[in-house]
This record gives C-alpha cells, sequence and structure tokens, in this order.
C-alpha cells in the first residue's frame, strides 16, 4: 500500500480530512482537494507530519475546470493516480417536498451529485489509460432508506448510489474499483454545510450525530479497507443493514414502520 496516490475532494475537515490522515498512515500520498485553503494547508501538514507526501489543490465540484485542473495537478506531482474518493458533499435544507426552494434542491444537486459525476468522468479517462484505477463515491444511507423530510439530500445521494452501480458495471473489465460508501450519521461538522437552516435546526443535526458511537475516524479506516478488499457496498453502521435488508425484504412492512404515528 505504500507511495500509492489518493485524491480526496473536500478533504479538509470532517470524514474527508480524517480520511486523508487514515490513507497517510499506511503510506499513502495525498492531494487534499477543497475550497477552504487555510483547513486544507492544515490537513497537509498534519499529513506531512505522518511522515506521508501531500499537496492542497483549490477546487470547487460545481466548476469542471477546477476537477481538471486538480487532476492535471495530480499528473504533475505524481507517477498516476490510483484512487479518487468524491466526499465533497453538503447537507441540503430540511423540509416537506412543498417547502424546500428549488434553489436548495440545485444547490443539493450540483454539488452532491453533479460533483461526483464530474470527477468520475474526468478521472475515469485516466484510469482507463493507466489500466488501473479506484473510485469511491460518498453516499449515505439516506441514499438507500426512507429519511422523511430529507428530499432534497436523499434523492441526491440515491443518485450517487445508483450512478456507483452504473460505473461498477461499466467499468468491471476495465480493472478499476467501484465503492460507494453509505454511512449513517457519524460524529463530524457536516452540518456546517446547512444552509437557510429554519431555527434550531443545525443544532438538531449537531445533536443526533453526537449520539452516534462512531466517528469520522471510524468511517475512514471502513474506507481504506473497502479500498484494499474492493469492496462496492460500504455500510458501515451495522444498523443500516437491519433497515436496508427490511426496505428490500418488504417494502410495504417497511413503508408502514416508517410511516406509523
Amino acid at each position: 500500500m505504500n507511495n500509492k496516490t489518493v485524491v480526496i475532494t473536500g478533504a479538509s475537515s470532517g470524514l474527508g480530512k480524517a480520511t486523508a490522515l487514515a490513507f497517510a498512515r499506511k503510506g499513502w500520498w495525498v492531494a487534499v482537494a477543497d475550497i477552504n485553503q487555510e483547513r486544507g494547508d492544515e490537513a497537509v501538514e498534519e499529513i506531512k507530519a505522518l511522515g506521508s507526501q501531500a499537496f492542497f489543490q483549490h477546487c470547487n465540484v460545481t466548476k469542471s475546470e477546477d476537477i481538471q485542473a486538480l487532476h492535471d495537478r495530480c499528473l504533475e506531482e505524481w507517477p498516476q493516480i490510483d484512487v479518487l474518493i468524491n466526499n465533497a458533499g453538503i447537507v441540503s435544507a430540511l423540509g416537506a417536498i412543498d417547502r424546500v426552494p428549488m434553489v436548495e434542491w440545485q444547490r443539493a444537486m450540483d454539488i452532491n451529485l453533479m460533483g461526483v459525476v464530474r470527477g468520475c468522468s474526468i478521472f475515469t479517462r485516466t484510469f482507463k489509460e493507466q489500466g488501473c484505477g479506484h473510485i469511491v463515491n460518498i453516499a449515505s444511507i439516506a441514499g438507500l432508506i426512507t429519511v422523511p423530510g430529507m428530499t432534497s439530500y436523499s434523492a441526491s445521494k440515491a443518485a450517487v448510489v445508483s450512478l456507483s452501480e452504473m460505473l461498477r458495471a461499466e467499468l468491471k473489465h476495465k480493472k478499476i474499483g467501484v465503492t460507494v460508501v453509505c454511512p449513517s450519521l457519524f460524529r463530524t461538522n457536516l452540518s456546517e454545510s446547512l444552509m437557510n437552516a429554519k431555527e434550531g435546526q443545525q443544532e438538531v443535526i449537531d445533536r443526533e450525530m453526537e449520539k452516534s458511537s462512531m466517528t469520522a475516524e471510524d468511517i475512514a479506516e471502513k474506507i481504506v479497507s473497502a479500498v484494499k478488499a474492493n469492496q462496492f457496498m460500504l455500510l458501515p453502521h451495522k444498523i443500516s443493514w437491519l433497515h436496508w435488508g427490511l426496505k428490500r425484504l418488504s417494502p410495504n412492512l417497511y413503508q408502514w414502520v416508517i410511516t406509523r404515528k
């Protein structure tokens, strides 16, 4: 695993940073891509302190030119790119379908879905030329099960799961692995991305995250293991398998369970 390379979007904090450090501890070289220069520089210094190599590249995943610049910088710095982790994402406005403004839907889709699409499109070309590579897309358990009140977020993450399934089939014979990660709530700073939140919503999310037994570091270690094993579906929380299994086994029963008063 030493001297392999990994590119991570949204890597200056939260799960992205935890994953960058987890790979660095294994001897990987890391490209820290994010819109936050200050936090990104701090992440790079922490990686270097572990004895690994790293650099920061400003990257707004809503802009194809930023992702292309990130890709080109990686090829300038490294002999090849081994893993791309499409981690950058937001938690979009909470509320019923008739309460969430269209601008919030567009923001969720542009970052959570199209940011992943742009990354996959640009980096896959190089993976095909290399004859190897691995893509990790960070989705959410909200993309697999029903979470009332999180329509835009859940829809964007469900699309990432579907995209990952298509990529897995499309790239199977190209020696390019695909992993989709669907965590439940864990302790991280995701609520910082919530814009136009109603009073108390961010506090509610933070409170629920703090109840989780899992941290970003726990999820990150599982991502490293999933890449090593070429595992497709990663559900880090055991309870998620129960919810997902019930939904697949009996959709009507599952619907009754989540909607009962």
